[in-house]
C-alpha cells in the first residue's frame, strides 16, 4: 500500500495530500493514528498560515477503510463491547476535530467522490472548493448505521436541517451545483488543476496576513458559531484586549499602502500543553 498521506511546505503555507488512490483514498489506520500528530505538530510549531487538504487520483475519498469496521469489537467482549465501540469512536472523531482546533485556516480541495467520512472531514475545515464532478454524500446509512465521525455536529452549521435528513436518510448523492447553492461549498473549478490551484492561491493570500488576526478570526468565528451573541461580543473583546497590538496594525496598514508584504509577528510555538 502506498504511503495514505504526505505533508509539504511552500514557506507559509503548507498540503496534506491524500496519496493512496488506488483505494480512492480509503481513510486507512494510518490516517486516524498519524493525521492528528501532523496537524497538532504544524499547529504548535507556528510556522504555517494555512493548510491545504487535496488528494490524489479521481477521488477525494472513499471514507473509512472497511476492513477497519470489520474488526471494530472483538468477539470476546461481552458487555464491554458498546464501551469499546464508543472509545473507538471518540479516537476517530479526534482526527478531524484538530482541524477544526489547529490555529491556522484548512481548506479543502475536494474532487470526484467525498463519500462517508469524508463528508466529516471536509465539514471540520474551514473552506472548501470543489471541481465539477464531485458529489458528496453521507453513505453510512447504506451501510445500517449512523455517521458518528462529526458529520451531523457540523453539516448543520453549512446545510438547511430538512437538507441534512434527506441526505442522511437516503445517502444520496448531492452535486457541486446544489453544494454551492446551499453554502457547503465555497466554489466549483472544471479540473482537478484548477480546484489545487484556486486553493493554493486562496492559502498564498491568507499567509500574507497577520498570523495572529487570522488565527483570531477563526478562533472567534468558530466561538460565535457555538454561543449566544453576547457571549461572542465579550469573547471577541477580550481577543483583542489581550493580544491586539499596534504593531502588527501598523504592519498591515504599512503593507496595504507599500503592497509590500507585512513583517508580521509569528504565531509563538507551542512546546508545553496541558495533559
Amino acid at each position: 500500500m502506498s504511503t495514505p498521506f504526505r505533508l509539504t511546505h511552500d514557506g507559509p503555507v503548507s498540503t496534506l495530500t491524500l496519496s493512496n488512490p488506488e483505494k480512492r483514498n480509503a481513510l486507512v489506520r494510518e490516517v486516524w493514528e498519524d493525521l492528528p500528530k501532523a496537524i497538532d505538530e504544524l499547529s504548535d510549531s507556528g510556522t504555517c498560515r494555512a493548510l491545504v487538504i487535496d488528494s490524489e487520483g479521481p477521488h477525494f475519498t472513499a471514507g473509512i477503510d472497511l476492513t477497519m469496521l470489520a474488526g471494530a469489537a472483538p468477539d470476546n467482549l461481552g458487555a464491554a463491547e458498546g464501551l469499546h465501540v464508543y472509545h473507538m469512536v471518540l479516537f476517530l472523531q479526534e482526527a478531524f476535530s484538530c482541524l477544526e482546533r489547529a490555529r491556522m485556516p484548512v481548506i479543502a480541495s475536494i474532487q470526484g467522490g467525498c463519500i462517508g467520512a469524508g463528508v466529516d472531514l471536509i465539514t471540520a475545515c474551514d473552506i472548501r472548493l470543489c471541481t465539477a464532478d464531485a458529489y458528496f454524500t453521507i453513505y453510512e446509512i447504506n451501510m445500517g448505521m449512523t455517521a458518528d465521525v462529526g458529520t451531523f455536529p457540523r453539516i448543520l452549521n453549512h446545510l438547511p436541517e430538512g437538507i441534512v435528513r434527506e441526505l442522511a436518510y437516503t445517502g444520496r448523492r448531492m452535486t457541486p451545483e446544489e453544494a454551492l447553492r446551499w453554502g457547503l461549498v465555497n466554489s466549483i473549478h472544471d479540473s482537478q488543476e484548477a480546484c489545487n490551484k484556486a486553493a493554493q492561491d486562496m492559502a498564498q493570500e491568507i499567509a500574507t496576513k497577520a498570523p495572529m488576526a487570522v488565527h483570531g478570526s477563526k478562533e472567534i468565528i468558530t466561538y460565535c458559531r457555538d454561543h449566544t451573541t453576547a457571549e461572542g461580543l465579550d469573547r471577541i473583546a477580550l481577543w483583542n484586549a489581550s493580544n491586539l497590538k499596534s504593531s502588527e496594525l501598523m504592519q498591515a496598514m504599512q503593507a496595504k499602502t507599500t503592497g509590500q508584504p507585512g513583517s508580521f509577528a509569528s504565531l509563538p510555538e507551542i512546546k508545553h500543553k496541558k495533559a
